[in-house]
């Protein structure tokens, strides 16, 4: 009789569950041209976006970027110093990087 009232318990879970995603879950179809719906919001949103891309997220990335560089550049020369070879790669790779978010903003909008 134990396993009988756990069999019932266990399906009884199980069809709780199913109910509860059934009646939670929405359906989701996309109907219309998604495409021009997406493309008219960009149109809608360009502006703003390059102004706050521009005025906000690269200068941030520029002093991540320019902090980085004069850390890892200080720990290079740190380590040139205790052991007498200095290191480029990793000073290279991050001046790399800051000069290409330096002149982002001038090329990437011809790109997008």
């Amino acid at each position: 009789m134990a396993r009988m009232s756990d069999r019932l318990q266990k399906a009884a879970f199980v069809l709780m569950i199913l109910l509860l995603i059934l009646a939670f879950a929405p359906s989701v179809y996309a109907t219309g041209d998604v495409a021009a719906a997406i493309q008219g919001t960009w149109s809608a949103a360009r502006t703003q976006i390059q102004s706050v891309v521009d005025n906000v997220v690269f200068p941030v990335l520029d002093m991540i970027l320019a902090v980085l560089f004069f850390a890892k550049v200080g720990a290079a020369y740190f380590d040139y110093r205790k052991h007498g070879q200095f290191e480029f790669a990793a000073p290279a790779i991050l001046f790399a990087c800051l000069i290409f978010t330096l002149l982002a903003p001038q090329f990437i909008w011809t790109i997008i």
